[in-house]
């Protein structure tokens, strides 16, 4: 790895980013000449420090750049990454999350990846969920980077008790271990009413959307017959437990519920056992991990996958040896390795197996086969931001007529997407 003198830390900090290759911003040209330097905006908390030392030590001595990589803060990424799209000083290669790659490409600074970049990657078996939200009216912006999504995280012990061997593969049996799992004080499931990932991924599961475009404008639709139906089940479902209906999952924090010892399942990511074995070093080694069951044995439950995807700015400055850094990122070897290290879904369902024996990131990659992502349109984060899917779930698990609080919901949703 060549080495350069860290000549702009206080910079850096006041910038709040952390670099974490031995480079500096204020050598760009690389420390040799013709030595170009690619600069990579990655997310904090996305990589550990060996797997970037791995990758960084390893592209280096394959290829004849320097990489300038950077740690970014999640908060306030937004406006920070459309500043430097902006600017005439963008970095070469930027982490963002799949779910942003419009609002970026809303900008017109982002460099059309369609032909340079895809060809070669396999992108035919790229997942939905990292796929999709990366290309915006045909151009692909976005490479898939790597995937997490929610799994059923589930208390053995309990399981055992109640004589349940395996877990359920299908809804029915999901309903019918629950409602076996609950009673003499302990709870078939702990699911909070304003769940509403999860709650989505029901309605994809029954066919409906979120919203929908057509000839430009964008609706929401859960008012649509399938999206009730994906309400329906999740209403029966969290009937089954002592979630609140007026609460998220993290109020409380439902890891710190299920750590009690007395709930048998939770909709989460796997990294939540993480924080459920700190509450409560008892469990550790008796937690499991399935996918969300579908309505048949042979198909998980649709899911909401999120991730990252890796964009090249319309701007930068070493456009070909970005472009170059993004495939190896996205190629099968790096896409192995950060999946192991870090128990991500890898980008592509054909690489699945490199997981297998991780128990919670299998579960994980059985679900993104099906994953999907909220609606690709550029507005989205304001329906996030005002969210009146959360109140519409809890009007409905309080005996509300679902269809006349889903179409309230829907109205809310189409003025929030026009702007």
């Amino acid at each position: 790895m060549k080495k350069r003198i860290l000549a702009c830390a206080a910079a850096l900090t006041t910038a709040m980013t952390m670099t974490v290759t031995a480079t500096g911003c204020g050598a760009l040209a690389g420390d040799e000449a013709g030595t170009p330097t690619v600069r990579v905006w990655l997310m904090k908390g996305s990589v550990s420090d060996d797997f970037l030392e791995r990758f960084t030590r390893a592209y280096e001595d394959e290829h004849a750049v320097d990489l300038d990589i950077t740690l970014q803060e999640w908060t306030g990424i937004g406006k920070k990454v459309t500043a430097a799209l902006h600017s005439g000083d963008a970095p070469d290669v930027i982490e963002v999350g799949n779910t942003q790659v419009a609002r970026y490409a809303e900008t017109g600074l982002l460099y059309d990846l369609t032909l340079e970049s895809v060809r070669d990657l396999g992108q035919a078996d790229w997942l939905p969920a990292l796929k999709d939200p990366g290309s915006v009216n045909g151009v692909q912006y976005g490479i898939p980077w790597y995937a997490a999504n929610r799994v059923v995280i589930y208390h053995k012990d309990l399981f055992a008790e109640a004589g349940i061997t395996t877990p359920p593969k299908t809804r029915d049996q999901w309903i019918e271990a629950t409602e076996k799992l609950g009673g003499g004080g302990r709870h078939g499931i702990y699911l909070a009413g304003q769940d509403w990932y999860t709650l989505a991924g029901f309605i994809w599961d029954e066919g409906g959307e979120l919203a929908v475009e057509k000839g430009g404008v964008w609706t929401g639709t859960l008012d649509t017959p399938a999206a009730l139906r994906g309400m329906a089940f999740y209403q029966r479902l969290q009937e089954l437990g002592p979630g609140p209906k007026d609460a998220d999952e993290e109020t409380p924090p439902q890891a710190g519920v299920f750590a009690q010892g007395d709930v048998a399942q939770i909709i989460a990511p796997p990294s939540a056992a993480a924080a459920i074995e700190e509450r409560n070093p008892a469990l550790k080694g008796k937690l499991g991990f399935f996918p969300i069951p579908g309505k048949t044995a042979d198909t998980p439950c649709a899911v909401f996958t999120g991730g990252s995807d890796l964009i090249v700015p319309e701007k930068a400055r070493e456009r070909d040896a970005a472009i170059e850094v993004v495939t190896a990122l996205a190629g099968e070897k790096w896409q192995t390795d950060l999946a192991r290290t870090m128990s991500y879904v890898p980008n592509k369902a054909s690489l699945a197996p490199v997981v297998e024996g991780q128990e919670a990131t299998a579960a994980m990659a059985a679900g993104a086969a099906r994953g999907r992502a909220t609606p690709n349109a550029p507005q989205w984060a304001a329906v996030e931001e005002a969210n009146p899917i959360k109140p519409y779930m809890t009007a409905v698990l309080e005996g509300q007529d679902p269809k006349r609080a889903a179409k309230t919901a829907s109205d809310r949703i189409t003025r929030a997407l026009a702007g």
